[in-house]
């Protein structure tokens, strides 16, 4: 039988395996993906010893080697991969029988809004907020959520996706899968009543991120830009949900989708609607008029990636910033003319962390499968040409999907799941702890609002020297990648199941107390 060679192709596999998950550099989907591949070569090699380097019949053999198959092909009808455990890219392994989600959710009555205080001007436009920093102004939090705990309004069931909520005064509005339809859906925000929806035929569907929808509708003049995830772009009217015009941007330019679906929200420019491209070396970002939909231009050489587009002024020039499958690179607004193009990376994984745009035309970037993270300053020559000049790179900060946020030069992100600090003037780490995984956050003045991958929300001081967790809320309670939504006091945060509003506590107001200058003018 020659037992040693089985024992071997064991033994050094095991040791492999550790080492894998003991390689600091390499982030959890990277280990992951590591390991499972381990695991076919360690098969393979069994199989190979088995039929031709035992000394046994071959009647034997084969026989061993069908019985094999047959329990693999058994194995195969008795269970599925149903999505991923969590953003680490663990599949998640249940029985065939085992009910699939539809997003299909008791139907909500439409319920016309009634004036209340949330009538007052309320504005989170879109994807982490008016100007996709994920740092929320003019609120106050109270970090003592014993003595003050944060007050739930209400409660709701939501159909499938990972987007999140746009806020206009009392309107919060988000988009889901409830079956074979793809909604852009309003909710009142003080009831979380149905107002209004839109209604796609498509359902967009994927392995490993799951069903649904993934951008966040983009609030502008009135009106509201969704996204869907096979590359729908409608614009509807705010109050009412009426179509005012709809664009199939992938099929109309001849673009295959990306694997993840269309995760990237739209960004409303002057008089246009700016979207990313798909899987093509070309057309990565795609203008359209805010009127009537019309094609404006069409920009890029590489394949698009999971980020949003985002205004910004960099080297003294108004321009458009984009995260691309191997590249980042600025484009003018006006007609999409490449300004400038750093080569990051390659194409073989995903970027989907938005970029964080600093003083001194600086520019921070982060990525998982251990791209790392680099920090880039963009400057102008003589004759008005931009280009980016690397000011450091490492893999202190490997962020898979999560937002990261600046504060007083130091860098605040989850960097594989774990919480993490950077000094932005030379990369070093500061501190790494929280356990939070694959969730979001957001900067609330000397705080950070983290949404945990498991459902709860949590506050942390966003302080360079010390990690300190000063409170936490059980806000939901299952896997959870959608961004949480600060607009006023007023917390938004949805999964794929439900979608709940909090009133936070603010500092030197009284709970169930409205100030002044919260009241309807």
């Amino acid at each position: 039988m020659r037992w040693w060679i089985p024992a071997a192709i064991l033994a050094l596999a095991a040791m492999n395996i550790v080492r894998i998950q003991e390689w600091t550099d390499l982030d959890s989907m990277a280990k992951n993906m590591q390991t499972f591949f381990m695991g076919l070569v360690t098969s393979g090699l069994l199989i190979i010893w088995w039929l031709f380097l035992t000394k046994l019949r071959w009647r034997t053999r084969l026989t061993g080697f069908g019985v094999v198959v047959v329990c693999v092909m058994g194995l195969k009808q008795l269970v599925r991969i149903d999505g991923s455990v969590n953003g680490g890219g663990r599949p998640n392994i249940v029985w065939k029988w085992t009910s699939r989600k539809t997003g299909n959710i008791s139907e909500f009555k439409t319920v016309a809004k009634q004036r209340s205080e949330l009538d007052r001007v309320i504005e989170y436009p879109g994807y982490l907020g008016s100007k996709r920093s994920g740092i929320i102004e003019g609120v106050e939090l109270d970090s003592d959520w014993t003595a003050h705990p944060p007050q739930e309004l209400w409660r709701r069931p939501i159909g499938l996706g990972w987007s999140a909520f746009a806020v206009s005064g009392s309107s919060a509005l988000t988009q889901e899968q409830r079956g074979e339809c793809e909604l852009t859906v309003c909710y009142d925000l003080g009831t979380g009543n149905q107002v209004w929806s839109h209604t796609n035929f498509v359902r967009f569907s994927e392995p490993m991120g799951g069903d649904g929808p993934r951008a966040t509708p983009t609030i502008s003049g009135g009106r509201v830009y969704a996204l869907g995830a096979t590359g729908i772009l409608d614009c509807l009217d705010g109050a009412t949900g009426k179509l005012i015009w709809t664009r199939d941007t992938l099929k109309e330019n001849g673009i295959p989708n990306t694997y993840f679906g269309k995760c990237s929200s739209p960004l409303v420019v002057d008089d246009l609607v700016i979207v990313t491209g798909g899987m093509t070396n070309g057309s990565t970002v795609l203008a359209f008029r805010c009127e009537d939909g019309t094609p404006a231009w069409r920009a890029g050489d590489d394949e698009a990636s999971f980020s949003s587009p985002t205004l910004v002024t960099l080297g003294g020039k108004r321009q458009v910033l984009s995260i691309n499958a191997a590249s980042v690179a600025g484009y003018d607004p006006k007609d999409g003319t490449a300004l400038w193009k750093y080569a990051w990376a390659n194409n073989k994984w995903p970027k989907c962390a938005q970029p964080v745009v600093l003083e001194n035309d600086r520019v921070f970037f982060s990525a998982s499968f251990s791209a790392g993270c680099v920090l880039l300053q963009v400057t102008a020559d003589a004759e008005g040409k931009e280009s980016a000049r690397e000011l450091w790179k490492n893999r202190n900060l490997k962020s898979e999907f999560s937002h990261i946020v600046s504060r007083n030069g130091f860098i605040y992100g989850l960097d594989d799941g774990i919480l993490a600090c950077l000094d932005l003037a030379n990369g070093e780490r500061k501190w790494k702890d929280g356990h939070y995984g694959h969730g979001q956050l957001l900067l609330v003045n000397d705080l950070l609002l983290v949404q945990a991958e498991q459902g709860p929300v949590v506050l942390v001081e966003a302080n360079p020297t010390a990690y300190l967790e000063v409170a936490r809320l059980n806000a939901l309670s299952s896997k959870t990648w959608n961004t949480p939504v600060l607009a006023g006091p007023f917390l938004l945060v949805r999964n794929d199941q439900e979608a709940v509003c909090y009133r936070l506590p603010e500092r030197g107001q009284r709970k169930g107390v409205v100030a002044e200058n919260e009241r309807t003018p």
